[in-house]
């Protein structure tokens, strides 16, 4: 009689791994969330590279140290492409802020603005650093 069974039983448990599979996978499907908020590692991105590429030279320490926020402006507006609105504030090792002009290209009508932070060494004798926050966003 136990001959005659192990078929039957090998059917059952074939069915059973079908059914716990689909199972699975069924319910993995409605678990798995999707994230609503677009990511901005493109602009996010596009801000890094322009930074990196002003204070390569040691251009970006230059400006901030000696306050040339105009300059520092029409710098950003020639790297970043158009359509890309921005804002940048420096802060000095205290964490107070150290511009005394808006440097910015105008207003940011986008709803998704990007935050790049960067830490910037002058190249001056006497050692002082400055923390840039650069707030990117696509004009519309």
């Amino acid at each position: 009689m136990k001959g005659q069974n192990s078929g039957q039983i090998r059917v059952i448990e074939a069915f059973l791994a079908i059914f716990i599979i689909f199972s699975v996978t069924a319910i993995s499907t409605n678990l798995a969330t999707k994230s609503t908020r677009p990511t901005n590692n493109g602009l996010a991105a596009l801000g890094m590279q322009a930074l990196l590429q002003l204070d390569s030279d040691g251009s970006l320490g230059a400006y901030i140290a000696a306050g040339n926020w105009s300059g520092l402006r029409e710098t950003l507006n020639l790297l970043l492409p158009v359509g890309v609105s921005f804002n940048l504030t420096v802060y000095d090792n205290e964490m107070r802020q150290v511009n005394t002009e808006t440097v910015s290209n105008g207003g940011f009508n986008s709803q998704e603005v990007t935050l790049v932070k960067y830490v910037c060494a002058s190249q001056n004798p006497e050692f002082s650093y400055y923390v840039v926050y650069l707030y990117l966003a696509v004009a519309k």
